[in-house]
């Protein structure tokens, strides 16, 4: 807020404190401008743990992260968009592939480019909510060396005392403001009141507790009635005649003994024999069936809970709950709605980068990154339309209502 024209702090408590404990002041040499932050702030980091520890424990929700980076993955292929000759189009486009090449953050893929860098950026977008880091030039080559990631955890998103937001990377030495042209940051599912990205877990938590109570449960219980058991029941033998009441208990504990000795001892393949006042009868469920199914319902209930969580249909994780084939087809399109609307953010990442490439090579035109999905995409649909046209083009063609260039040159256009 400002008042007369100068910035009025705001009545919150400092950022982060430093390693004594005391929180930094408003003259540090590690800040260069006065950060104020709530204390809500601090949950950025707590919530990203947490999302990892369920993303990485939790097969279910393992397999929606999965899926979705997979999903978007899609190969793709820069274009370029200014009217060029081909010799310089082709230059353009090799300068543009050689440094996909150059994209993975790790040391060790020696050539992962894309194919390695995408469903890293896709995870943690969906996990973490945010995928941020910086680009790192070559100054000798001129060209984009590669991308260099940091951790969505330790970003925070600030307002200083002008009420501005500011983007802070917390680091041990103190808080970085981002706001440099080498560095990028792209947020899902950002909200009104704060920059920062939620990830597609948020609502997972309490329903994925839920369902693992649920699973360990259900695997105490099973186990428990899956197993019958053996229920010996000895009736001890009458007293005789002038026996004392010590050697009666003394006799009767014998034969109780030699009993479950007898038991015990039996294989799978032996048969217990003994007198008629020992009955061995199993203890088991009798509705085994009802109750497996009982857990089946809850635990099917739970798995619709948490995919509808993280905006998947169960038979997009193997689900299958007998679903029709054109009920299934409209769900995986609606999946792929959202593929492409996330794919239209990373794509303008994608020709930021490459238009820093080309601008370092000395082009002064733009580029841009076209997802291609069509191999996994209503592509028996796309086959049967194809199909469809050139069957037209040939009727049209031996009836005589196009004539041979015509027809050749949209026969070539359908190719």
């Amino acid at each position: 807020m400002k008042r007369d024209g100068k910035c009025e702090p705001r009545v919150m408590r400092l950022l982060r404190p430093a390693r004594d404990g005391q929180p930094l002041s408003s003259n540090s040499h590690r800040l260069r401008r006065f950060i104020w932050q709530s204390p809500t702030e601090y949950q950025n980091k707590f919530l990203i743990d947490l999302y990892r520890f369920l993303r990485d424990s939790i097969p279910l929700l393992s397999a929606c992260i999965w899926t979705w980076s997979r999903l978007l993955s899609a190969p793709g292929k820069y274009m370029i968009v200014d009217s060029v000759g081909d010799h310089a189009r082709r230059q353009a486009l090799n300068c543009l592939e050689q440094m996909s090449l150059r994209l993975s953050p790790s040391r060790f893929h020696k050539a992962g480019g894309l194919e390695s860098f995408l469903p890293l950026l896709f995870d943690s977008l969906f996990t973490d909510g945010a995928f941020a880091g910086f680009l790192t030039l070559n100054a000798e080559a001129g060209e984009v060396e590669r991308f260099v990631p940091i951790d969505p955890a330790y970003l925070v998103a600030v307002r200083n005392k002008c009420n501005d937001e500011v983007l802070l990377l917390q680091t041990e030495d103190g808080n970085i403001p981002l706001d440099s042209d080498d560095f990028y940051y792209l947020g899902l599912n950002m909200g009104i009141n704060s920059g920062l990205g939620k990830s597609i877990l948020r609502s997972i938590p309490f329903v994925a507790h839920i369902e693992q109570q649920l699973i360990d449960d259900m695997r105490r219980t099973m186990h428990n009635a899956g197993y019958h058991r053996l229920h010996v029941k000895i009736t001890p033998p009458e007293k005789l005649s002038g026996e004392s009441d010590e050697a009666y208990i003394t006799r009767i504990n014998e034969y109780f003994d030699k009993t479950v000795a007898m038991i015990k001892s039996c294989e799978p393949e032996d048969n217990p024999v003994t007198w008629e006042n020992v009955t061995i009868d199993y203890v088991g469920p009798q509705n085994v069936r009802t109750v497996s199914n009982s857990w089946s319902l809850t635990h099917r209930a739970m798995v619709e809970e948490i995919c509808a969580g993280t905006n998947l249909s169960p038979f997009m994780l193997g689900y299958s709950y007998g679903t029709t084939h054109n009920w299934a087809e409209l769900k995986y399109d609606l999946v792929m709605r959202h593929v492409f609307s996330v794919q239209r953010q990373v794509a303008r990442f994608l020709e930021w980068i490459g238009n820093v490439e080309l601008a370092l090579k000395g082009w002064r035109g733009q580029c841009r990154y076209v997802f291609d999905n069509s191999l996994t995409y209503l592509a028996s649909e796309r086959s049967q339309i194809r199909q469809s046209r050139v069957d037209n083009l040939i009727k049209l063609y031996t009836s005589g209502l196009l004539a041979k260039e015509v027809a050749s040159q949209k026969a070539g256009d359908l190719i």
